[in-house]
């Protein structure tokens, strides 16, 4: 019987599963239209264009409309993106203007 190394076991584990077909879930927790929330997302449908074109959906949650739908995903500075799929789910707090850290956050892109 094979031995699995317990160290390469968790990097699985930890690396979202990708394949070809993979369609990403996000969701965007926002406090009404406010400029913040406003940048958050056209920056995250630019960055979802650019990486992920035609398999991702956004989800735009408006907080002041249905605070309670923050509880799920224990939200708690806005604006937040939360990656659903695929697991493990992330968490970016902010406008998401810096590209880098976004993709880096998302695990589209390595970390140096």
């Amino acid at each position: 019987m094979k031995q699995m190394d317990v160290n390469s076991e968790k990097k699985t584990r930890d690396k979202p599963e990708r394949g070809a077909n993979d369609k990403w879930v996000l969701r965007l927790y926002v406090a009404g239209q406010t400029p913040k929330a406003l940048t958050a997302f056209a920056n995250l449908k630019k960055l979802c264009e650019e990486q992920l074109k035609g398999k991702y959906s956004i989800e735009v949650i408006d907080l002041l409309k249905n605070p309670q739908l923050g509880t799920a995903d224990q939200i708690f500075a806005l604006p937040t993106l939360v990656r659903k799929l695929p697991v493990p789910v992330r968490k970016i707090i902010g406008d998401l203007s810096n590209t880098e850290r976004v993709l880096i956050g998302l695990d589209l892109l390595p970390a140096n």
